[in-house]
């Protein structure tokens, strides 16, 4: 035994970052009942992780999984905190704000590569929109305050001169409620992910005025690649799990996988109906232009961490101030076997 395990340690590098995963191949799951939380189910953002519930990648991996809905991913994080949730589906940011309150975080599969979410100006209220700078005093909606689509316009506007201050932040959370705010005038921007952005688009209701929904637009925001949706836990849950985060690894590479390989046809097939809403021809144009931000497989780009460390930097003074170990936020080790297992 102890040389099978030093013959795995060799022939894996990632083993080495991370030892306990050399077990985790063939160990028993600890936990095979799991909760995990998210914050907008029906957004692209985590398409992955619906897919691999519809699909019973999570049952095929041995785990019984509940999938709460929180209007935002700020909310998703709070089940987390609050113990309601083992497991978050939510931005990596929120491995580093984490960090900045002294607790250890840590994402171990990535969803997407790019953060998908644009910023747009109300046409009812703000037809005449030169400058973000207009924006200051203005109601801006989100999927909820402090979630990623409050990150990514806070960031904007912090380039523009503005402070998260300077504008008020309305959750409408990212179906139905986001197209309704915008309709009837209560918000006069927003911030959020298709596929809401492409119906308000349709509606010729808003101007986007940011847009982060693909790879090129990323790196025109950010100056480098921003990781976005990912799977995160406790530091703690995932040392003492490690066969559990494999199995769910393993269940989420398989869907990044059938993603990348799926028709139109199946996706539509898959998602549940209400996710269309309503307007599938809507939907499938929308997911062709989300579609290059989801992950592959699973892993981490080796410089976007400090993308978003330096966005996180920009205007949470908490982050600013503090020496944040990237390192702690971060693991490939499960998605590297993951992506192995699933080519």
């Amino acid at each position: 035994m102890r040389r099978t395990v030093l013959k795995a340690l060799l022939a894996a590098p990632a083993a080495v970052v991370f030892p306990s995963v050399v077990l985790a191949q063939a160990g028993k799951i600890e936990k095979p009942r799991l909760t995990i939380a998210v914050g907008g189910k029906n957004l692209f953002y985590y398409l992955p992780l619906t897919i691999a519930e519809r699909l019973g990648y999570f049952k095929d991996a041995g785990l019984t999984v509940q999938i709460p809905d929180f209007a935002g991913g700020s909310k998703a994080l709070q089940a987390l905190v609050g113990g309601s949730a083992d497991i978050v589906s939510g931005a990596y940011e929120h491995t580093i704000l984490m960090q900045a309150k002294e607790q250890w975080v840590e994402s171990f599969v990535l969803q997407g590569r790019a953060p998908q979410i644009a910023l747009a100006v109300s046409n009812k209220t703000l037809p005449g929109y030169q400058s973000l700078a207009e924006l200051k005093g203005k109601k801006i909606g989100v999927t909820a305050p402090g979630s990623s689509t409050a990150i990514m316009a806070s960031f904007v506007l912090a380039k523009a001169g503005l402070k998260p201050s300077d504008v008020s932040f309305i959750g409408v959370d990212g179906g139905a409620g986001a197209i309704t705010a915008m309709r009837t005038g209560q918000i006069d921007a927003i911030a959020n992910l298709d596929p809401v952005i492409s119906a308000l688009e349709r509606e010729s209701l808003i101007r986007i005025v940011v847009d982060t929904r693909t790879l090129k637009d990323t790196l025109a925001v950010y100056g480098g690649p921003m990781p976005a949706g990912c799977l995160y836990s406790y530091g703690k849950f995932v040392q003492e799990n490690p066969n559990t985060v494999q199995a769910v690894t393993g269940a989420m590479v398989r869907a990044l996988r059938w993603l990348q390989r799926a028709a139109p046809s199946d996706l539509v097939k898959t998602v549940p109906p209400e996710y269309l809403l309503g307007d599938q021809p809507l939907y499938l144009a929308a997911w062709s232009r989300v579609k290059e931000a989801i992950s592959p497989d699973g892993l981490m780009p080796a410089d976007g961490p400090a993308t978003a460390l330096k966005v996180m930097q920009s205007f949470k003074p908490e982050v600013k101030g503090r020496a944040i170990d990237l390192g702690k936020t971060w693991t490939n080790a499960f998605a590297q076997r993951a992506s192995a297992q699933y080519p």
